[in-house]
């Protein structure tokens, strides 16, 4: 096992919306304790962590991104997580392996708590610690972000730190467990000293709610606070352990991650107060027979690990990131991935600061490791001993919201698409890609705008697959609404043998859903058995394509009941030419309809939005079904055309500012309305002249 202390150990995920400075905010941790020589930033594009070109681009983070930093006595992994809503499965990923979370709120504006609502959510099972952000801003405020936060989460949270100065006058914080100043230059070097007379009494009065907060985790400790009795430092530090490791305590720090103003507080109070490896819940797992197990974390325990990260690089290779919650390993073992049945040989074990490796072996409870080119690990997959398998249970993967069809450039770009795609999925399993049958085109679907739009520049710059991006054609079918018979005949006459074949077909309406049916009524060898089949082949033919749009027909049955038939010209070709020729003369006399697929949607959304939300499903012409009432939300089922969400996601996110969210399935086809028929009709024949 490793020389070093498990209880030493914490595993910190920084979670926030995006924009809070939460990469800053690990950049300037990373600085200030020796991990970095420089300090990284995310405008210039120096960021140790953010160094995907694509982060880069956009300023901001794409992937969660894993660090560590050591003190005197601890070792702090870190895990930069997404803020952006495309990419939160890569904070739920880090949230499950981690022991606890600060959380990065922006003081701008005083509405975070409105921003800070779902991550504080997604971040419910472990022990958090807040820290205020962007102190340094103009129009910031310390104290209105912390009612905005109370009130927004209806929590009660206890400054450690307050902030000296506002916006750009900010140059330092009061400690308040302390009781001193830390003022600032900048290097981020804090010269530490009294409290200034003028907010002497400020501090003594934060600092008695710290007191108190800690008095009433504890009979005894609540009868000394009421009797005067001073408590003691050293108790003051367990009892705020103790209470943030139970979620009954929320302590807030203060500062600027820019400027390095009360990262230092913050490093401290993450070793001081974050829980162990050691002190994490047991996880629930599936045993080799199926049934939930508690797995309690030991360092001399069987091994239970997690991988919750795949890298895949085109150049190094996959890197697959793990949790070790319970046992070790040794750097060059072979485990057994339960989750595959199989056995893994490892190579080197190394932990990660951005992409630079660092060697480590061997690793126990409480590590978070990074190995190469595992053959047959993915993301989601578990390691335990082989004698007593355990799987813990993935991460739930997000509905994948918003499809794009993609073209590839040349047959080149063609060959190189699905590989491609396959490698980026190893990294990120939310994209889904397939090809869609009815419309023949290739989509890539994603969580939003965003992700697609990176998965494509990631294609380009990294794979060298250059596509473009459609809106998805919608999959419109046709078909009828009235009984009507016709004839189909076919008759060509050449120099030799010719062709004959005459088919009369009744052509009616089926209940939706039930797709086609073909019946055979020709008595007396009108048309010869052997040429039955080759009637119904002619009419799926026309089918397929449809006479109004050219969209494929359903929900029709074809009766053949009569027919003539030439003994030496008749053929099986001219009778599925006569089929074809009678169907679509039937379908054009039996008043033809577009059918449009309808979306069963489930549309999460805080009770602030309802109005806005269920007037926007009725102007996208969707049916509310029902609302269900969730914690601390609400739950609209509606059934909505697909043509009217193919860009719900942004949409949604836009009035719901940023706190809705929504699945969807296939429910099933319904008519167009007759004053949309025509635009569709209008819009897919230019299509199909573009085509040709």
């Amino acid at each position: 096992m490793p020389d070093l202390s498990r209880d030493s150990i914490r595993n910190i995920a920084l979670v926030a919306p995006h924009g809070t400075g939460k990469t800053s905010l690990a950049e300037g941790i990373l600085f200030l304790n020796g991990t970095t020589d420089k300090l990284g930033k995310v405008d210039d594009g120096s960021s140790v962590l953010d160094y995907e070109n694509e982060e880069k681009h956009r300023n901001m983070s794409i992937n969660s991104h894993i660090a560590f930093y050591e003190t005197k006595n601890n070792l702090v992994n870190l895990i930069d997580t997404p803020g952006f809503l495309n990419f939160l499965y890569e904070t739920e990923s880090a949230l499950k392996v981690v022991d606890g979370a600060i959380i990065v709120i922006g003081a701008i504006s005083g509405d975070s708590g409105v921003q800070v609502s779902k991550y504080w959510h997604m971040a419910s099972h472990v022990p958090k610690m807040i820290f205020i952000n962007k102190l340094d801003r103009e129009n910031t405020s310390f104290q209105d972000t912390v009612n905005s936060i109370t009130n927004e989460l209806g929590i009660s949270v206890i400054p450690i730190t307050l902030p000296l100065g506002q916006a750009e006058n900010l140059n330092g914080v009061i400690d308040l467990m302390e009781m001193t100043v830390h003022i600032y230059d900048n290097s981020g070097k804090a010269e530490i000293g009294p409290i200034p007379q003028e907010l002497e009494a400020i501090a003594a009065a934060a600092r008695e709610k710290i007191v108190e907060s800690v008095a009433e985790l504890d009979d005894e400790l609540i009868e000394k606070y009421l009797e005067g009795e001073i408590i003691e430092e050293e108790t003051m530090i367990k009892m705020l352990h103790d209470g943030i490791k139970e979620g009954k305590i929320f302590p807030v720090f203060a500062g600027s991650s820019t400027k390095l103003i009360g990262l230092d507080i913050l490093t401290r109070a993450i070793s001081r107060y974050m829980p162990s490896p050691l002190e994490r819940l047991a996880i629930t797992a599936k045993n080799g027979d199926g049934e939930d197990v508690s797995s309690e974390p030991k360092e001399d325990g069987p091994l239970s690990a997690f991988v919750f990260k795949t890298i895949s690089d085109p150049y190094t290779g996959k890197i697959s990131i793990f949790r070790i919650f319970s046992g070790g390993i040794n750097g060059d073992a072979t485990v057994y991935n339960a989750s595959k049945d199989t056995r893994e040989k490892l190579s080197h074990l190394h932990r990660m600061v951005g992409k630079k490796q660092v060697p480590l072996s061997p690793a126990g409870c409480g590590d978070i490791v990074a190995v190469n080119k595992l053959k047959d690990t993915s993301t989601g997959d578990s390691f335990s001993d082989e004698s007593s398998p355990l799987i813990i249970p993935k991460t739930t993967l997000p509905s994948a919201v918003l499809s794009y069809a993609i073209e590839p450039h040349s047959r080149n770009d063609e060959d190189k698409l699905n590989p491609s795609l396959a490698r980026i999925q190893e990294e990120d399993p939310t994209i889904q890609y397939h090809l869609e049958e009815e419309t023949h085109e290739f989509l890539l679907s994603g969580t939003g705008q965003s992700h697609v739009e990176v998965i494509v520049n990631k294609l380009r710059d990294t794979y060298g697959v250059n596509v473009d991006l459609k809106t998805p054609r919608v999959p419109y079918k046709e078909t009828i609404r009235s009984k009507v018979r016709s004839e189909g005949k076919y008759i060509k006459q050449t120099g030799g043998k010719g062709q004959y074949a005459d088919a009369w077909l009744e052509v009616e309406p089926l209940k939706r859903g039930q797709v086609f049916e073909f019946i055979n009524k020709v008595v007396g060898g009108a048309i010869p058995k052997n040429f039955i089949p080759s009637v119904e082949k002619g009419v799926v033919d026309a089918m397929k394509r449809g006479i109004v749009a050219g969209f494929p027909v359903v929900d029709v049955k074809v009766t053949v009941f009569d027919g003539k038939y030439h003994p030496v010209d008749s053929s099986d070709m001219a009778f599925q030419i006569a089929g074809s020729m009678g169907f679509k003369q039937a379908m054009a006399e039996a008043r033809p309809q577009i059918l449009e697929p309808i979306m069963k949607m489930e549309i999460t959304i805080p009770e602030d939005s309802m109005g806005d939300v269920i007037g926007d499903v009725n102007a996208r012409r969707g049916k509310v079904s029902g609302v269900d009432s969730l914690a601390g939300s609400h739950q609209i089922n509606a059934l909505i055309p697909m043509s009217e969400i193919l860009h719900y996601a942004p949409e949604l996110r836009s009035i719901t500012s940023g706190r809705g969210s929504f699945t969807m399935d296939f429910s099933h086809y319904e008519e167009v309305p007759d004053h949309l028929a025509q635009k569709i009709i209008d819009e897919n024949s230019k299509d199909q002249e573009t085509e040709e």
